[in-house]
């Protein structure tokens, strides 16, 4: 039995891709709180649950668009035609999930919340693809403009460690080849 779940785990691992072409198909909201309710059993070092999120569904979607084209405009205040393009692209979207996580002042702590939420967002991403729902996790840079963050709702001293596109997958990429571990691991065995 442990064999399965063992083989079922490496699989959704090994199987799952960051889609960038959906359907337009709506994923539900409830769907999306049962998955975050499973990925919050990532490990946080003394439970600190480090993570906020806003999601944007239906017609709340126009806000992250607005929000990022508000943060593309020009000296000029015009939208260049690839943010257009791009936005058009977010449209067709069914969901955005903004990742946030505190801004700890202490090092330790920044490091310990963000590899939490790291964790968390993996969580998501495979207990999604094993209920075959994609998505693809941003770090652009418009993440980081104060223009992007204050029309979205992100606060001073926060951290946007993502934002989670998501839907239903209308193109599944082949895997890409990885590099073996033999090549990346140092094994150390007497002093």
């Amino acid at each position: 039995m442990m064999t399965n779940r063992l083989t079922t785990i490496d699989s959704i691992i090994k199987g799952r891709r960051s889609i960038k072409k959906f359907k337009s198909d709506a994923v539900s909201i409830d769907e999306i709180v049962s998955l975050l309710e499973v990925a919050k059993w990532a490990p946080n070092h003394k439970l600190t649950e480090p993570w906020r999120f806003i999601l944007f569904a239906e017609e709340g979607k126009e806000a992250f668009i607005d929000a990022y084209k508000k943060s593309q405009l020009g000296a000029d205040q015009t939208l260049p035609e690839k943010a257009k393009k791009k936005a058009a692209y977010f449209n067709q979207i069914p969901l955005h999930l903004v990742v946030v996580m505190p801004e700890h002042p202490r090092q330790k702590t920044w490091d310990e919340d963000y590899g939490a939420v790291s964790a968390m967002i993996q969580n998501f991403q495979l207990a999604a693809w094993a209920r075959g729902i994609g998505m693809i996790w941003r770090t652009n840079d418009w993440i980081y403009d104060p223009v992007f963050r204050e029309a979205i709702g992100v606060e001073s001293g926060e951290k946007i460690i993502g934002t989670l596109m998501i839907g239903y997958a209308d193109f599944v990429p082949e895997a890409k080849e990885r590099t073996s571990i033999k090549d990346k691991l140092t094994i150390v065995t007497t002093h």
